[in-house]
Formats: structure tokens, sequence, C-alpha cells
């Protein structure tokens, strides 16, 4: 059985879209064109993918799995064109490099200033990717190497096709304003006692409020940003306690930064080159990265 890609690529917008119209519409042909490229896919394989009926189209089992093919498919077809795009014009220079807020206010640009300071030559131009637009963004070829995070108490994720090079973990700890009632307190503190604080946190889902749901309490948040600066100027101005990356400490002035007594997750910090055609350049910066990375990491 051979299956003409064209046909594999029209069912995948009909199958997205739902209907044969509005596919045909996108894809700028027909929708007697389109309904009959979808017929002989099936003809192909010998299966039937949509149901037809009143309430419109609906996948086959058949249809679902072709359909997960079809769309890793096309982002490689994307993936490639932007790759080859990129060396058809000369693009080879410079080093696109994505990476999450907290990696971009302080780890990622001490590497960069690392390579440069060897390679004066050599650009990386640098872009904020959150956590959950770097997967579609780093395989549709956006980036030339990616910078992510993963709670290390979950399952390593692995991306398709691509080589993940783990460079260290951090964790997080309270910050809070110099007038806080445990600014004077000496040593670690328990999480607990901030239950009838104000928060500042970077999201309301994720293992960092849950630590606080296991220390018996919902943190009361009254602000949620990804932003590290705007997180430092809430709490200097005592309008609640925060959560500090540990590769952040020594950023925060202003911030009296406590550590928690008892565990405390942590998270893993890794590097992304992606599948297909890597940058001539990308090790290097790659390797910047690990470098850097012994003077961010965390001990114990």
């Amino acid at each position: 059985m051979t299956m003409d890609p064209r046909r594999l690529l029209t069912f995948r917008v009909v199958a997205h879209e739902r209907s044969f119209s509005r596919a045909a519409e996108k894809l700028s042909l027909s929708q007697p064109s389109v309904s009959h490229q979808v017929a002989l896919l099936e003809t192909e394989i010998g299966l039937r993918l949509l149901d037809r009926g009143r309430g419109g189209l609906r996948l086959t089992h058949a249809g679902t799995v072709l359909l997960e093919h079809a769309d890793h498919v096309a982002w490689r077809l994307q993936m490639a064109d932007t790759q080859i795009t990129g060396l058809s014009q000369e693009r080879r220079d410079q080093v696109r490099l994505g990476c999450f807020p907290t990696a971009l206010a302080g780890f990622v640009p001490s590497a960069v200033a690392r390579l440069r300071s060897g390679h004066s030559e050599l650009r990386v131009l640098l872009s904020e990717v959150t956590a959950g637009t770097l997967e579609a963004r780093f395989l549709s070829g956006e980036f030339d190497l990616a910078v992510g995070y993963q709670d290390t108490a979950i399952e390593r994720r692995e991306f398709q096709g691509a080589q993940r090079i783990d460079l260290f973990q951090d964790t997080f700890l309270v910050g809070m304003s110099p007038e806080h009632r445990l600014a004077g307190a000496a040593g670690p503190v328990h999480l607990s006692e901030f239950a009838d604080d104000d928060w500042i946190v970077p999201s309301t889902e994720g293992f960092l409020v849950q630590a606080c749901r296991d220390a018996g309490f919902d943190p009361r948040v009254v602000s949620i940003t990804q932003d590290p600066i705007a997180t430092r100027g809430l709490i200097t101005r005592g309008l609640g306690v925060g959560w500090v990356p540990s590769l952040l400490v020594d950023d925060y002035s202003g911030v009296v930064i406590r550590p928690i007594d008892g565990a405390m997750r942590r998270r893993d910090i890794y590097a992304l080159l992606p599948p297909g055609d890597r940058h001539p350049l990308a090790t290097r910066v790659l390797n910047a990265l690990i470098e850097t990375a012994g003077e961010f990491s965390t001990e114990g």
C-alpha cells in the first residue's frame, strides 16, 4: 500500500475542520475535489476514514490513527520548509534560542555573555517562550535551540525526534518583604507559616501551588505572573509572598529569601536540539549553556 502524501494532507485538513467545505476553502480547492481526494485515499488504504452523518463528519478509528500520522508528516514538512528557507537565505551567522522567562532573566544571558567573549561574531537571538507553547514553536522550526524545564517528580518528557540535554536542577524558596513578620527568622521556615499570607504565583496550577496544599492550605492568590521583575517588585513592596527560583536568588535584591523546612520538589532545566538539520553553530551555544549550568545548579 502506497499513500499519496497530497491526499493524506488533504484528509488532515478535513479531519481537523470536520467539514469538506471548510477544508476546501482553507486549501483553496473546490469541495468536489477535496471529497474526491479523501475518497481515493480511503480506496488506497481499504478503510473508511470518515463517517458522514447529520451531525457532520466524524473520524472512524482508522481515521483517528491516520490523523496522528498525518499531523506528524505535516509538522516535519513545516520544519523542513523552515530549515531549507534558512539555508537558502544563508542566515547562518545567528542562532535562534527560545527559553522560558526565568531562564531568560539570568541563566541564558550569562551563557550568551560567556559565548560572546570567545566568539564575538556570533549573534544569539533570544525569544521568550512559555512551557505551554514550547513544543509547538520548537517543532515548527522557529528555534535552532531551546531551553525548557520539567518537574522532576513526573515521567521524563521527550520531544519527537529532538535531542534533550539535561543541564541542571533548581528548586524554589520563599521570598518576602523586609517588613514581613518572618523576615528575621534564621534558617528554613515551614511553608504552613505562610498560610494566612497573600501570594504571588506564576500559575494557579502545578507543583508550586500543590506544595502549599501539601502543607495544609490553599494559597490566597493576589497576583499571577511569570515575569521575574514583576514578582520581585510585588514582593519587595509587601503585596504578598512568592516563590523565588534558586537560579534567580542573586537577582532578587530587596527581597528576604528563605528555604523551605522540609522536602521541596525540584525541576530539571534542559536544552533541546531539533530533529533534522541542526544549525552549525548550535553546538557552541549548547556548550556555553552546559558550562554556565555549573554556576546555577542547586546542591543537595
